[in-house]
């Protein structure tokens, strides 16, 4: 499958899912909602009620140095917000 990247584990994020029982995770551009939803079901063992996603575009950034402007781009990528059905949740630091 590999659709999801990685869980976003962000303060803002966790006060989201702290109040709405929403977790975000970084997934790959080209995913689909009802992909998004079927990977995270089978990945977490949990009902998915709704998916929302968003894009995010890179950004250009420069920085002055002793060398002079190095001048570079954050990645672009896409967030998808999950909201889990009342009682299901993710942990995810059970691993560590």
């Amino acid at each position: 499958m590999g659709i999801i990247i990685k869980p976003l584990v962000t303060e803002k994020m966790t006060a989201i899912t702290d109040k709405f029982n929403r977790f975000g995770f970084v997934v790959r551009p080209d995913a689909n909602k009802l992909q998004i939803k079927s990977e995270i079901e089978a990945l977490y063992n949990v009902t998915v009620v709704d998916v929302n996603t968003a894009k995010y575009a890179g950004k250009n950034k420069s920085r002055y140095t002793k060398a002079g402007i190095i001048k570079g781009r954050t990645n672009a990528f896409k967030k998808a917000i999950v909201t889990l059905k009342d009682g299901d949740t993710i942990d995810f630091y059970s691993n560590i």
